[in-house]
């Protein structure tokens, strides 16, 4: 199946061959549910799938006729719908495997998250959904290999900071058509503030920043109903993690940013992530364990591919301390062992879990920059206190465990920075003796930060004032990794110009990791 498809041409292909099979599963739908379905497009955010095990997926999708409603309903009334889904071998549906029924219920903004088990391991399905006589779009989405199995080679995509009035998500159309095993959306998912655009379609909506569960519902129905996006969802597994702007920009726990808000009381801040931590579940393919109870988010969790890949993601913004103080120079708290990112309890579960591992590589999904990355020309130095480099004493024990308990390929990947590089990871980034114990590919952006260019005064600063950074690009794009029991390569695939829609992509680098050998291998810039 195509994913140049239309839309209308993807609800067709949908349809062929499966209307009947779509009708047994419909049998299932008995009073009180039997009446007839809205009027309106009910599936206009699209499918996705994520979260993948060597038996099952999550299936997602949300009714949403009016999908920008300001009371954040989507144009639905308040009662429960039946959706039923199906899971086929084939993308003509000849071949159902699986299916079933699922309640969308309004107190969850009519997201549906079916959590189909009794797949294959390691292979390809298609799925769709219906109500009343409408099915959605098509969806491919792919199972994980089994636990342990030889697995001779995998691809998987990262990418992060999808700003809507930034651009068009061209990236992603791209990434959709490499139809990956999985993608690591690694966080800013959605923009919380007002944005407008110089680009017809594409301010935000609603206009000002967000607040409400009913803003946060529509902000994130907006993204949704780009193409791009939509075409990414169906067309692979994603395994998601969010960042600070799907809250508000550089929250810190209960610590709301301070800027013109008129309360920064913690219960209020509490209240909005609430309803932010809701309208996310509610949007995107997590499974139940993740669903959030009141102002609180199980997010940092462990997907394995079978004896290849381990993915580790996790939650930098939940247990963190608050940042520091803006400072000159090297500020002597970044240092403080105490202070934490991680919170204590996720940081014994990262560490373990890499040192009980089993796989060839261990990759740990990640929002925002650990290795150091001072910005200052010259003498003196200067790094961001927002990420790893404001912990830099929590970050030094993570490396060292990691290093004392022997653990080979360690691959972080991390998103959040609108630019792209790839660094060698030291115990002691000061002393180039130190040991190095893993690789940090970071991510540029989707559309964040605009049209980019080949070198920003920063990636310059990154390079000349580094030694442990290898590569660094300020373009906008996606990376795609090719993995092996040998190898693992980062593609880093970029287009040129974000305000054009349909821009070309071109690799702009490879580089490798050798399979126990941390560190950068080899550049092909």
């Amino acid at each position: 199946m195509s994913l140049h498809l239309s839309r209308r041409q993807l609800v067709g292909a949908g349809l062929v061959g499966g209307a009947a099979a779509l009708t047994g599963a419909g049998t299932l739908l008995t009073a009180p549910y039997a009446d007839a379905a809205p009027a309106g497009d009910l599936f206009t955010l699209g499918v996705a799938s994520g979260d993948p095990l060597p038996d099952g997926v999550v299936l997602w999708t949300r009714l949403a006729p009016s999908p920008l409603d300001p009371d954040g309903r989507g144009g639905m009334a308040d009662r429960v719908r039946p959706v039923a889904w199906q899971v086929a071998a084939d993308p003509e549906f000849r071949r159902v495997v699986r299916r079933g029924v699922e309640v969308a219920r309004p107190e969850w903004g009519h997201s549906v998250h079916a959590e189909v088990s009794g797949l294959e391991p390691g292979r390809e399905y298609w799925y769709r959904f219906r109500v009343g006589d409408q099915v959605s779009p098509v969806g491919r989405t792919k199972t994980a290999p089994a636990l342990g199995a030889p697995l001779s080679a995998a691809v998987f995509g990262f990418v992060s900071c999808q700003n809507f009035p930034a651009g068009y998500f061209t990236a992603l159309r791209h990434a959709a058509e490499d139809q990956l095993d999985a993608m690591l959306h690694l966080g800013d998912y959605i923009y919380e503030g007002a944005g407008a655009s110089q680009l017809p379609g594409r301010a935000h909506s609603p206009a000002a920043e967000i607040f409400t569960l009913a803003d946060y519902r529509v902000r994130h129905a907006q993204y949704k109903t780009d193409p791009d996006l939509q075409a990414a969802h169906a067309s692979t597994p994603f395994i998601s993690v969010p960042d600070d702007h799907e809250v508000e920009n550089n929250w810190a726990g209960d610590i709301s940013q301070v800027d013109t808000e008129p309360d920064q009381d913690p219960a209020v801040f509490r209240q909005r992530r609430a309803d932010a931590f809701k309208a996310l579940y509610e949007n995107m393919p997590l499974r139940r364990a993740s669903m959030p109870v009141g102002p609180d988010m199980q997010l940092y969790r462990r997907i394995r591919y079978g004896d290849l890949l381990d993915f580790s993601m996790i939650d930098t913004r939940q247990y963190r301390d608050d940042q520091l103080a803006a400072c000159e120079g090297e500020c002597a708290g970044r240092n403080d062992p105490s202070r934490t990112i991680l919170g204590e309890q996720q940081k014994a579960w990262l560490v373990e879990g890499l040192a009980s591992s089993e796989a060839t590589w261990q990759i740990i999904g990640n929002q925002s920059i650990t290795f150091d990355n001072d910005t200052v020309p010259g003498a003196g130095v200067d790094y961001s206190e927002d990420n790893w480099n404001g912990y830099a004493g929590e970050r030094r024990s993570v490396y060292s465990q990691i290093h004392e308990a022997g653990v080979q390929n360690v691959v972080i990947v991390t998103g959040d920075a609108h630019a792209s590089a790839a660094s060698d990871l030291r115990v002691d980034f000061n002393d180039t003796s130190s040991p190095v114990i893993g690789t940090e590919f970071l991510g540029t952006s989707i559309t964040s930060g605009g049209n980019g260019s080949d070198q920003s005064n920063r990636t310059r600063a990154w390079l000349a004032e580094n030694p442990h950074i290898k590569f660094a690009n300020n373009n906008r794009g996606y990376q795609r990794v090719r993995v092996s029991p040998e190898l693992l390569q980062v593609d880093y695939q970029v287009v040129d110009a974000v305000t054009t829609p349909d821009a070309p992509v071109r690799t702009r680098a490879t580089l490798t990791v050798e399979a126990g050998r941390p560190g950068i291998a080899g550049v092909d810039d």
